[in-house]
């Protein structure tokens, strides 16, 4: 992987107000005998500047875990450090905000897996490096990333957290997660043993477990630490507190998982196909483990690699007791923490799916969460709205962490950033007023499109000229039926989605008449379709694609290196000061919004694959990712559908024929306004 009110919560989820309330007396305001005892400075309810990051105490603890995962007889160990305020040393207790990591200690170049599949089955793909398999979100000009191979100065931390919060009264830590950088133990690519690793450090900071210093001295937390910890990150350094936080683990208060992981298949499989992470074809969980793999010894740990590329199944992609075990959304009613989710709606990495639907299942759970939606790709959504995204999470700790009534939990539950890169505000997502529109495919007749709306653009002269119609109209899609061929591996699904001469060939597509108005699609997108299939490619492919000219975000982020920031205090070499980040836009006539895959074996279960016969008409149904996006006025909807989508899917020779009954295939938008326009 690439690189969220206690009043609210149920009394069986939550820790009990009363004890809450003790520990923040007990932490911050300090007994008429105990006046010499440092306390945390609270002003307008928020944690105050009050503590010096230059002067703060720095410590390296080994906490001894429930696991033994590399099998030496001897509990895994994880590596924790520490920044906290000096006057910890004094009386002052503090929570922590925690990020842990398999990364710390960067990664390793690793082959990948071939993914242009022939007769037997031979991978015929050039194989690359870990294409940062996994590595911390951003890019080399991320002023914040801790790049791989490259720590902080002695003495301080990566990132914004403790240039932030420890001078609010915050201890900062980072852990290296089991099997990487000063750990023991082997990774295992969100394995229970990785869940126990982060675990571990929670006990310890509430003295249930124990810790070493590096000179093999026992020391505890009992003195600065108030138990309560939040825990977050970007990436995997996210995937980790979702895990941490299945464990129900007593202390960990909140989570504030940004583009993270909630199930491991949906990572790398979906629908019983063997899909790709964007961007980095070829990995799997046994390369990801591989990667991070960075331990000192590096020999105990191959037979447990070894074992992972067995147990993960690239052959069927079939949803097994090894993904099953490393999906933790299936564990959400164990959840005690509040949740603050951040994902970004370009993320092809870490797709949205991974984000809403731990959304979803939270809501089920009653769990008190927190969402934003951005245009951002795989990135840390901080230098994108820095002011409004520190004044949230400040809030967030301060109310979860130090039970502070600062009307946090009344603000709106959702944030989303438009295509205009302002925000909006809601209370759920899906927008409040969301319903199902259904359309469904018909032949081509441009003459009868609707006229586009006074004022609306032409829809592009690019668009394919054999695309046939899609519309909400009853019986429109009639009981035709239409047939493409695969293109297989060369060829990419943008491509096929826009050029002429393979729309009809290659690929089906159908798109609405322009539109008299904008849409705005949130939610998830449905597909369902009749179709018969012959050849080597097992694969169905659906886009959604926004047909028009317009300038639109890329996922990317580029930074003003001629305003400098400071959002904490700092040292030399870690300044506390870093450079906003803007949207990197592109013009173009088209861009796919959305898109899902199926295995055609899985049609009746992602667990199990059923034979597919030659020529047979069968049912195939899948989602696309979640999205949250505006169709404009002037603008086309279209569906394309496809087989090999070559940056995801496993590439079969080409050839493979798909004829589509359209008459029994319809497309499912979830639409909170301009329903009309597809009337």
């Amino acid at each position: 992987m690439r690189i969220p009110s206690p009043r609210a919560v149920r009394a069986a989820r939550s820790v009990s107000a009363a004890a809450i309330a003790g520990a923040v007396a007990a932490a911050v305001l300090a007994p008429p005998a105990a006046a010499d005892t440092p306390s945390l400075l609270i002003e307008d309810g928020a944690t105050q500047v009050a503590f010096d990051y230059a002067d703060a105490v720095y410590q390296e603890v080994d906490i001894r875990t429930e696991a033994d995962s590399d099998g030496d007889g001897e509990p895994d160990t994880v590596r924790l450090r520490v920044m906290r305020p000096r006057e910890t040393e004094s009386g002052l207790k503090v929570a922590t905000i925690l990020e842990p990591s398999p990364y710390w200690a960067g990664i390793k170049d690793v082959p990948m897996h071939g993914v242009d599949l022939d007769d037997d089955g031979a991978g015929t793909v050039p194989r690359g490096g870990p294409a940062a398999a996994g590595a911390p979100a951003g890019t080399e000009d991320d002023p914040l990333l801790a790049q791989a191979g490259g720590p902080a100065p002695e003495g301080t931390m990566s990132g914004y957290y403790d240039n932030y919060f420890l001078p609010r009264g915050y201890a900062v830590a980072q852990l290296d997660s089991v099997g990487s950088g000063d750990s023991t133990g082997c990774p295992t690519t969100g394995g229970e043993n990785e869940t126990l690793g982060v675990k571990a450090a929670v006990d310890w900071l509430n003295g249930r477990t124990v810790g070493w210093d590096p000179y093999g001295e026992e020391v505890t937390a009992d003195d600065w630490s108030t138990g309560n910890v939040a825990m977050t990150g970007i990436s995997y350094n996210g995937t980790l507190p979702v895990a941490a936080a299945t464990t129900g683990v007593e202390g960990l208060r909140t989570i504030v998982p940004q583009g993270a992981i909630s199930s491991w298949y949906e990572y790398y499989r979906d629908n019983g196909g063997v899909i790709a992470p964007g961007g980095y074809q070829g990995e799997d969980a046994d390369i990801l483990a591989e990667a991070v793999y960075t331990r000192a010894d590096q020999e105990v740990c191959g037979p447990v690699v070894d074992g992972l590329a067995e147990d993960q199944d690239r052959g069927s992609g079939d949803y097994t007791r090894f993904w099953r075990d490393r999906d933790y959304r299936d564990s959400a009613g164990d959840i005690t923490a509040s949740v603050f989710i951040a994902h970004g709606l370009n993320d092809w990495n870490v797709k949205t799916d991974q984000g809403t639907r731990l959304w979803e299942a939270l809501e089920e759970q009653d769990v008190p969460r927190r969402l934003w939606l951005h245009q951002g790709g795989h990135v840390n959504p901080f230098n994108l709205r820095m002011d409004e995204w520190l004044r949230q999470m400040h809030t967030w700790f301060d109310y979860w962490l130090y039970e502070l009534d600062n009307g946090v939990m009344d603000e709106p539950a959702v944030h989303v950033e438009n295509a205009d890169f302002t925000w909006s505000e809601q209370d759920t997502w899906p927008a409040p007023g969301t319903r199902t529109v259904r359309l469904r495919p018909g032949p081509s007749d441009r003459e009868g499109a609707a006229a586009p709306a006074d004022g609306a653009a032409d829809a592009p002269e690019e668009a394919p000229e054999a695309a046939g119609d899609l519309t909400s109209a009853p019986g429109s899609n009639g009981r035709g039926r239409e047939s493409f061929t695969d293109a297989g591996r060369t060829v990419t699904a943008e491509e096929l989605a826009t050029d002429p001469e393979l729309a009809g060939s290659n690929a089906l597509v159908h798109r609405t008449a322009v539109l008299p108005r904008d849409v705005r699609v949130n939610g998830t997108v449905r597909v369902s379709v009749r179709a018969a299939m012959d050849g080597p490619s097992p694969y169905l492919s659906a886009l959604l694609v926004d047909y028009g000219t317009d300038t639109r975000a890329t996922g990317g982020v580029a930074y003003d290196r001629d305003n400098e920031v400071c959002y904490g205090e700092g040292v030399p070499g870690d300044t506390g000061c870093t450079f906003p980040s803007h949207h990197v836009t592109e013009t173009a006539d088209f861009k796919i919004v959305t898109r899902g895959w199926i295995d055609a074996r899985n049609r009746r279960s992602e667990s199990w694959q059923t034979p597919v016969v030659a020529d047979r008409m069968y049912r195939y149904s899948w989602d696309l990712q979640a999205q949250d996006y505006v169709f404009k006025a002037g603008h086309r909807i279209g569906i394309v559908l496809i087989s090999t989508d070559h940056d995801y899917t496993q590439r079969y020779p080409e050839g493979t024929e798909i004829t589509v009954d359209t008459g029994h295939t319809t497309v499912e938008l979830p639409v909170s306004w301009g329903r009309s326009a597809l009337s």
